[in-house]
């Protein structure tokens, strides 16, 4: 039995807990009481557990009477089911500090996404659509170049984690950077999805509610600064 979905796991916590450390020694002060800490990891399994467990049911298995299959990896995660878990359990936890506790761990957030797909590593499971470009990658007993669509997700992740540490040193309205953080983490899945092997397409509907999700938040950190103003 393959676990390697233990090994993505372990890259996307490792991510956000390397990003947490280091705008923590950057002086990024939370403006939260909480644990942040124990909320990321709280809600960063509650995430993988629910999102696994969706894609079971979806692709027909039963995780009571196959509780294996759970941590095998080629079945993949639902994402907007891991998404909407993750962030329903950070509500929860972060209670009338939401805002705050978003914002605090916006960083750590797209940190752990980009390690999580940097994970396809271990999972042997990097490789998108056909193409000719010069840094395509192949698949073992193949000649087929493709590209390395999770390294490309990765990539942007980690890049879009550093510019919104820098953007936080300018201490940005309450909510902006959480929601900066939903919307480059719906529109990155979006942008890179057709490089993805799907027969149906993927979930877009899922990162189209992100992404409006996104705006909404930022629009609505704007109006709450420009009233208190």
């Amino acid at each position: 039995m393959e676990f390697t979905l233990l090994f993505a796991a372990a890259f996307a916590v490792g991510g956000g807990a390397l990003a947490l450390r280091w705008e923590a020694a950057r002086g990024n002060a939370a403006d939260c009481a909480g644990d942040l800490w124990e909320i990321f990891l709280t809600a960063a399994f509650a995430g993988l557990a629910f999102g696994r467990l969706a894609a079971m049911v979806g692709s027909g298995v039963n995780p009571l009477t196959s509780p294996g299959d759970i941590l095998i990896i080629r079945g993949g995660v639902a994402t907007g089911p891991a998404v909407v878990a993750a962030l329903a359990t950070m509500t929860i936890l972060g209670r009338r500090e939401m805002p705050a506790v978003a914002d605090a761990l916006a960083v750590a957030a797209l940190a752990a996404l980009g390690g999580w797909h940097f994970g396809c590593l271990a999972r042997a499971a990097c490789l998108g659509t056909p193409t000719d470009l010069p840094w395509a990658m192949t698949q073992p007993g193949s000649t087929v170049g493709r590209h390395p669509v999770e390294l490309y997700a990765a990539g942007l992740y980690l890049i879009a984690a550093v510019a919104l540490a820098q953007y936080r040193k300018q201490r940005p309205s309450p909510g902006m950077a959480g929601s900066l953080a939903l919307l480059v983490a719906a529109a990155g899945r979006l942008v890179t999805e057709p490089l993805r092997p799907s027969l149906g397409g993927g979930p877009v509907w899922w990162y189209a509610v992100g992404i409006g999700a996104g705006v909404g938040g930022v629009v609505w950190a704007r109006r709450a600064r420009s009233s208190r103003a």
